[in-house]
């Protein structure tokens, strides 16, 4: 009987031992189910913020020049005194023309020019087939060089008042203190075969 009664409580033990161990094994999560998770990583951040210093040199150099350039020689406006005669070439008639320039220089061309055009039939241009070459003054003195057709040649009457004209055009201006008239750079005794020609011609 105690035998039995040892044997008995032998089989209990080990069935309770081999209970308790089937437990445990099943608590136990396999190794080969545990997986980590993948890192996620933003495109995002990656990429790199630009810094407000960068961003600024940036829309700095894209925006465009705010200086415009200027104008070297501003236009110039003038009202003178500009000289014909009637179609009777009896008298000198005095018309007030305005003339634009860039320079001082330039100014004397400008009041040549509208010696060769009165602007109306009422009154004749003594210098109108008169060709400009070139006006400079240097020392207060005005050199104007032309060209003179054949047809641009007036009868004694027509010179006298062409060279009265002339004068009277340029020594309107205070800077001009005589004037050396030459024919194709050239003095010349007579304008148009007349009268004697001064060099230079001055105030009367």
């Amino acid at each position: 009987m105690k035998r039995k009664s040892l044997t008995t409580g032998l089989l209990i033990l080990l069935m309770l031992v081999s209970a308790g161990c089937g437990q445990k094994s099943q608590a136990a999560p396999p190794v080969n189910d545990q997986v980590s998770a993948p890192s996620v990583t933003s495109g995002n951040q990656e990429k790199e913020t630009p810094s407000t210093s960068q961003l600024g040199t940036n829309v700095a150099a894209a925006s465009p020049s705010e200086s415009s350039d200027q104008p070297e020689n501003s236009a110039n406006k003038l009202t003178i005194s500009s000289y014909y005669t009637d179609n009777d070439m009896m008298e000198l008639k005095e018309e007030h023309k305005e003339i634009t320039f860039s320079n001082e220089q330039d100014k004397y061309t400008e009041v040549f020019k509208t010696l060769k055009d009165s602007g109306t039939d009422k009154l004749f241009a003594l210098w109108q087939k008169v060709e400009l070459k070139s006006a400079a003054l240097k020392d207060g003195e005005l050199t104007i060089d032309i060209h003179l057709p054949d047809e641009a040649r007036l009868g004694a009457g027509g010179e006298s008042l062409a060279i009265e004209a002339l004068k009277r055009a340029f020594f309107q201006f205070d800077e001009v203190k005589s004037i050396e008239l030459l024919v194709d750079g050239s003095k010349v005794d007579t304008l148009m075969g007349h009268d004697e020609l001064e060099h230079p011609m001055t105030r009367s």
